[in-house]
């Protein structure tokens, strides 16, 4: 495809300028920083002052794009999106707010003369609303909890809110006598998610929009208080979607709790009637994740993603529909063996857009929804997140690859344009990696596809210091992704050749490959690591007496369960967020199905021969072949691998007199999101592995005991 930029320097900084955009003038406003690199070496210095471009959204009529950009200070610690306006072709970029907190979930409303968005400047978050130009902000809810997330009918006359209901029991309510009792009363299973305890849950009220307030919320699962609807931890307003009439609405959600809530991804889309105020399940039967409902322009289909098994939350994400008026349904997919992403209807209902992992990218697609035939209408070595489309059909979404962030692209006619450069000219500035694809053959007699990164300037006719990266998921892609803390750009650019295998279990290159791994851990995927690091050891440019590896979650188990099995392949290790004791983290972990599918099933279950291997094979069981130093990372708020996991690596390594560093985050999850932890973070990184991969560093920086 052919990639057109069109806006200039010039441009961007018309665009940060803003000079008429709205101002809170009480608190410090977080902008774009005065960066210029001092060595023009891609760094973590230059990673935090690039711009985090937002989801394009487009006017009602065609005409003008509005997107986020968000910038990160050190100092506050924080980061802060604001709101720009464009013309479609790029041109004319206007900012059209300057604040102190984020504008964010923005949309038009009122045939584009205005602007609704969650705000929360008094750390509570409601449903705003302003005029385009940014003009004339006011509030037109005040729900108690806040707003989590909105969705306005198509006639403007109701809005969709998200807000929180009360779940938990906490000691004031059993006895008010004790008002500073602390204790939580639980009394069954999934009381925690990711990185909270579930005190409140989430659920829809509709209320009455007049232009210029909401009003009289109803929450219409006021009778089912145990269910969330989004589901918890991520759902969001992708989980609802009004009728083109306005008249109904429908929802996702898992109508469980407790154990069948814990051990299950069974969701169904529900259809609430405005009128009658009933709900019926469209989708009864249908055993997996059914998510991410849409309705065709006209109304008379349904289109949604769903998945086939119970319980297995990284099955293929099917296209579905549904005839509203016969109730036939459709998998669209059924004959192409990738799984979706998202999806949007094209104007005339007639074809889906999709984006979906292929081949280790993420290209843009559509489907027929009479023939179902697919096609490829936006690809190359990048990857595209996120669907908007207008109402002529032109396409709008995010691109961005291993070596540059999001920006925003228009796709029309098999042409991609770049509407946007926000990190071009900084980019521009720095010596980047380059990228290149090696497929390389496995011990099953495979071909596996796997990205290398090579820095800047790159000779080989010398020898450099290699880092395989393991990723995690287990069941997430390694395609051209963009990281603010993995970011393999920023490895490349401190000196290593990056590994980067899409090894068995991602998506991307058939059912059979994603599904491989799971009741597998230490099995196909670990020898398709060796094989890429052993492949890539016969070029004379890897020192293959310096190669180190890293990762993060089922990444972190992968590194401590080579730190046992590798064989002397390795001289440096690390480990965030991993998977160290594998019998603890079944009864550690909250979401049991998950555990119960990948591990496949309890470790207590003597005839399970599945269960029986991946708990004989769990990493800690290795330790006492441990011989290479380990750099161990975890948050303590990490609730789906807690940080006891690290905290038992580290005790092993240390016991075993194998050189060990360990960095707890007292106050993150599972990633590592504050600016200053992150570079904190970044920093102990290649502290670590410079110290082992690279003999000519400075001891007096890379010391780490």
């Amino acid at each position: 495809m052919n990639l057109k930029s069109i806006m200039t320097s010039t441009a961007i900084a018309t665009l940060l300028a803003g000079c008429s955009a709205s101002s809170d003038s009480n608190e410090k406003i977080i902008d774009k920083p005065d960066f210029t690199s001092a060595t023009g070496v891609f760094d973590i210095d230059a990673i935090e002052a690039l711009g985090t471009v937002g989801a394009p959204v487009v006017s009602p009529d065609g005409s003008k794009v509005l997107f986020g950009i968000s910038y990160e200070s050190l100092e506050e610690n924080r980061s802060n999106m604001d709101l720009y306006v464009m013309n479609t072709d790029g041109s004319d970029i206007k900012r059209i707010t300057k604040t102190s907190k984020s504008e964010s979930s923005y949309c038009w409303i009122d045939g584009g003369n205005k602007i609704a968005f969650i705000y929360a400047p008094d750390n509570v978050a409601q449903v705003w609303v302003m005029n385009a130009d940014g003009s004339n902000r006011k509030q037109i809810t005040d729900m108690e909890k806040g707003v989590n997330g909105f969705l306005f009918s198509p006639d403007e006359s109701k809005v969709l809110l998200i807000s929180n209901i009360k779940y938990s029991r906490d000691a004031k309510d059993i006895y008010p006598d004790l008002p500073k009792a602390t204790g939580r009363v639980i009394d069954d299973m999934m009381y925690k998610h990711w990185d909270q305890w579930v005190k409140e849950i989430p659920h829809p009220f509709i209320a009455d929009f007049d232009g210029a307030k909401a009003s009289n919320p109803v929450d219409i699962m006021a009778d089912e208080p145990r269910y969330e609807a989004p589901m918890l931890p991520f759902g969001g307003a992708e989980s609802f979607a009004w009728a083109p009439d306005s008249k109904s609405i429908v929802y996702t959600s898992r109508k469980k709790e407790g154990k069948e809530y814990a051990i299950s991804t069974n969701s169904d889309l529900y259809l609430y009637n405005l009128a009658d105020s009933s709900t019926r399940n469209l989708t009864e039967g249908m055993m997996g994740y059914d998510t991410n409902p849409t309705f065709s322009p006209d109304g008379t289909k349904l289109a949604w993603l769903s998945m086939e098994h119970d319980g297995y939350e990284s099955d293929k994400n099917r296209i579905f529909t549904l005839d509203m008026a016969s109730g036939e349904k459709t998998d669209l997919t059924d004959n192409w063996d990738f799984s979706v992403n998202e999806i949007a209807w094209a104007p005339d209902g007639k074809t889906i857009n999709f984006i979906a992992h292929k081949g280790g990218v993420t290209p843009v697609f559509t489907i027929d929804v009479a023939s179902h035939e697919v096609k490829e209408i936006a690809s190359g070595i990048c990857d595209y997140a996120g669907l908007m489309v207008a109402k002529d059909g032109t396409v709008y979404s995010r691109q961005h690859a291993m070596t540059y962030p999001n920006e925003i692209v228009r796709i029309a006619n098999g042409e991609v344009k770049r509407l946007t450069n926000v990190n071009t000219e900084l980019l521009a500035s720095l010596k980047m990696p380059t990228v290149k694809k090696e497929m390389v053959p496995t011990t099953d007699g495979k071909e596996m596809l796997v990205w290398t990164l090579y820095p800047a300037d790159f000779d080989s006719t010398k020898t450099y210091p290699a880092i395989l990266y393991c990723q995690g998921g287990p069941q997430q892609a390694v395609s051209q992704f963009w990281s603010t803390r993995w970011n393999l750009a920023l490895m490349a650019s401190k000196g290593y050749i990056v590994i980067a295998p899409n090894r068995r279990g991602l998506p991307g290159f058939g059912t059979e490959w994603n599904a491989q791994i799971s009741g597998d851990y230490p099995g196909q995927n670990m020898r398709d690591y060796l094989a890429a690091v052993d492949y890539m050891k016969q070029y004379p440019y890897v020192d293959d007496k310096r190669i180190g590896a890293t990762g993060a979650s089922y990444g972190g188990f992968s590194i401590y369960w080579l730190a046992g099995n590798h064989n002397h392949r390795f001289a440096a290790l690390l480990a965030h967020a991993g998977i160290f004791n594998m019998e603890a983290q079944y009864l550690e972990t909250e979401e049991m199905w998950f555990a119960n599918w990948d591990m496949g099933g309890a470790f207590w279950e003597k005839d399970n021969a599945v269960a029986q291997r991946t708990f004989a094979c769990s990493p800690h069981k290795y330790v006492d072949n441990w011989d290479t130093p380990i750099m161990i990372s975890h948050g303590e708020y990490d609730y789906r691998i807690l940080s006891s996991q690290g905290e038992m690596a580290f005790n092993a390594a240390k016991l075993r007199g194998i050189p060990a560093e360990m960095v707890i985050f007292p106050d993150e999850n599972h990633w590592i999101l504050k600016p200053q932890n992150a570079v904190m973070w970044q920093r102990l990184f290649f502290r670590w592995f410079d110290r082992w991969l690279k003999p000519q560093a400075d001891s007096s920086d890379t010391k780490a005991e």
